[in-house]
This record gives structure tokens, sequence and C-alpha cells, in this order.
């Protein structure tokens, strides 16, 4: 039980990251900046905004 809850923990860590950085880049674009990333860059960002997502929503 303790698997299904972490993989579901994880999931959502993950889908969380995703709308929180596409929103960052959206916002940035509306103020004017445009901002490129490569895939490495990308998945790097994601994993540790997944990471950082994962422990503020830990109590």
């Amino acid at each position: 039980m303790r698997y299904i809850k972490g993989l579901i923990d994880l999931i959502i860590s993950l889908v969380v990251s995703t709308i929180i950085i596409y929103g960052i880049n959206i916002i940035a674009g509306f103020a004017g900046a445009d901002y490129t990333f490569t895939h490495g860059e990308t998945f790097v960002i994601w994993i540790l905004m997944a990471i950082l997502v994962n422990n503020c929503f830990r109590k």
C-alpha cells in the first residue's frame, strides 16, 4: 500500500511541476521575455521542480 501511495505522490508531483514550469514560462512570455530550453534543461528543471513540490506537500 505504501508503494501505491508513493507512486500517486510522484505522479501528482510531476503533473504539478509541469503546470508550474509552463505557467512561469507563459507569464514570462506576456512580460516580453523569450525563454527557450533544450530538452536536457527542461528535464532537469522538471525533476527538480517535482522534488520541490513533493517536499512542499509532505507533512
